[in-house]
């Protein structure tokens, strides 16, 4: 019934599979076995594809597809050395690709530790499900949409979205695609959070997006406090769930680079982490015995 979308460069062909390891052992095999995963990919080479297609097979999903695109050129990536323009390809989904009446899509810097189906079952078809971010939370506040709050005064106040994870009906893809190409064309001045932004303009200019709540987007925060004080005011106004379905590891400090603060929950990331460069490195194997 769903399909699982991931975008994957070269650079996080491991962290995507870690995520997808994660949505294996978190999900009921017969469950699983109804999952397809869906992959769009800037560079990743055949033997890449190849490896994480007997990968996903041996995890007990349902399908793997995976297919090369290319951003448009002036869908710049504006914040952050360390993401690529690969993120914007989340725009590139469709329904025939996808093959199924209903989307997750997942950032490759997450990992699933509870039910991330569960929101689809009051997911009304217009609306795209997604979860308040921690940080900028609010349109107008901070320096995501630079300048849209004075151009729609309507949107001050608004709840500003995370885009790591998202929930919606295929059918919204093609839409999504077209508001996101116009928005990057002509509203490109207010982009300051990549297509995290294009996203938000787009579910406001609709007013289709349906919160929900924080356990399906859980930002891991104690990597915060090792580097400053400022995320204790920010937890303490929103503090997040301490038993989260989805676990986000934004910002640069990822959980598989060695100067990442090992707090337990990078612990824990990294005990994935093993468990699926193992599985990859067996990926050959796998694939020989058509498993």
């Amino acid at each position: 019934m769903l399909a699982v979308g991931l975008c994957v460069d070269q650079r996080y062909l491991l962290p995507s599979l870690v995520t997808l390891v994660s949505l294996a052992e978190a999900t009921p095999g017969n469950d699983r076995a109804a999952i397809a995963v869906r992959v769009i990919t800037t560079d990743l080479s055949r033997a890449d594809v190849t490896a994480l297609a007997a990968a996903v097979r041996w995890l007990g999903f349902a399908s793997f597809e995976a297919r090369r695109e290319t951003p448009a050129a002036h869908w710049r990536v504006v914040e952050g050395g360390y993401i690529s323009a690969a993120t914007y390809l989340r725009f590139h989904f469709d329904q025939r690709f996808l093959d199924r009446p209903y989307l997750v899509y997942l950032d490759s810097d997450t990992l699933v530790l509870g039910d991330i189906t569960a929101p689809l079952n009051g997911l009304a078809e217009p609306r795209i499900g997604l979860v308040r971010d921690l940080f900028n939370h609010t349109v107008g506040q901070g320096p995501a949409l630079p300048g849209a709050a004075e151009r729609w005064p309507p949107f001050r106040g608004r709840p500003y979205f995370n885009a790591g994870v998202m929930w919606c009906h295929t059918r919204l893809l093609a839409r999504l695609r077209s508001d996101a190409a116009a928005i990057m064309s002509r509203a490109g001045r207010h982009i300051h959070f990549n297509d995290q932004d294009a996203l938000n303009l787009a579910v406001l200019h609709r007013d289709n997006a349906q919160p929900l709540g924080a356990e399906f987007n859980t930002f891991e925060t104690d990597r915060y406090r090792e580097t400053g004080d400022w995320i204790v005011s920010v937890i303490r106004l929103r503090p997040p769930p301490t038993s989260p379905a989805l676990l986000h590891f934004v910002g640069s400090d990822k959980p598989w680079l060695p100067s990442c603060p090992p707090t337990p929950a990078v612990r824990l990331y990294r005990r994935y982490l093993a468990r699926a460069a193992a599985l990859l490195r067996a990926t050959p194997s796998l694939s020989a015995r058509g498993a």
